[in-house]
């Protein structure tokens, strides 16, 4: 596995394999590798010839300082897990490499909706720089396909829009979340857990599974609003949750169903023992 800390040896290198006709696989994450990373690492090795991972903890998508002091740091494990399942390449630069001349978001796009609700309104800021840095990033590697997993189902949503507002050469690849044997998606958070609250988290995906249930022979706008409630209701009866939103969306705009024939998906995001969870699942 070559390992990259320049963007401009990267690229080149880069260059040289695509005029080669090699095809570019791309990975960004921000480290502590899970299997989730790791599995859209092998996807990418199965689509294209060639597949670059990025770890990189971006400063401007943090609204929380404490957060971003406290995101893991587990580079040497991260190295040793790249390497067994066959990554190509990895690239870790620094801060200074991907901001030289500062946090000034040059990125100028506007994702109106998407970006305002859920997530936009909890963490304020934290998708333009998410999306800054993903920019950043497909300008370096300039790949063909970029494979993201649902569980930030926002966020791909928005990095979609991104490629498509940017007139990037790239194919954005969705991949379906990675469970946890009991059915806690797959986080880079999880570590933070103490054992009662990583026990008390599985009731995340379970209030999925119940709302999925629930609506799954009737949509009508009512039977949704009632189960929404209802879903909120069961997580907020477990007092080591901070709730901050149980909602279900329109799968392709993130706004509230005007029916059930649409594709929709609920999102949950919810504290536990200080460690912020998001989660989320399809309903049709």
């Amino acid at each position: 596995m070559l390992i990259f800390e320049s963007s401009k040896k990267l690229k080149k290198h880069l260059n040289t394999l695509k005029a080669n006709g090699l095809t570019i696989g791309f990975v960004p994450t921000m480290g502590a590798l899970h299997d989730g990373h790791l599995s859209l690492i092998k996807t990418s090795k199965r689509a294209c010839k060639v597949t670059v991972c990025s770890i990189f903890v971006n400063p401007t998508q943090f609204n929380d300082k404490k957060d971003f002091e406290k995101y893991p740091n587990t580079i040497e494990n991260d190295k040793k897990l790249l390497k067994k399942v066959g990554c190509d390449i990895l690239f870790v630069p620094s801060v200074h490499e991907m901001y030289p001349n500062g946090f000034v978001n040059g990125t100028q796009v506007d994702f109106g909706f998407l970006a305002q609700t859920l997530e936009g309104e909890h963490r304020p800021g934290h998708f333009d720089g998410m999306a800054q840095i993903v920019y950043k990033l497909l300008k370096v590697v300039g790949p063909h396909q970029l494979f993201m997993g649902l569980k930030d189902y926002q966020q791909q949503l928005i990095v979609s829009e991104l490629i498509r507002k940017k007139r990037l050469a790239t194919r954005l690849v969705a991949l379906d979340t990675k469970r946890e044997k009991d059915g806690l998606a797959m986080s880079s958070r999880n570590v933070r857990l103490d054992k009662k609250s990583r026990k008390t988290a599985v009731e995340i995906s379970k209030t999925l599974k119940w709302i999925k249930n629930k609506v799954a022979r009737n949509k009508t706008k009512a039977v949704l609003t009632l189960t929404q409630q209802l879903g909120l209701e069961r997580l907020n009866g477990f007092k080591a949750f901070e709730v901050e939103y149980l909602e279900i969306r329109n799968a392709k705009t993130l706004q509230a169903p005007a029916s059930g024939r649409e594709k929709l998906v609920v999102l949950i995001a919810a504290k536990i023992g200080g460690v912020r969870l998001i989660d989320n699942m399809l309903l049709n």
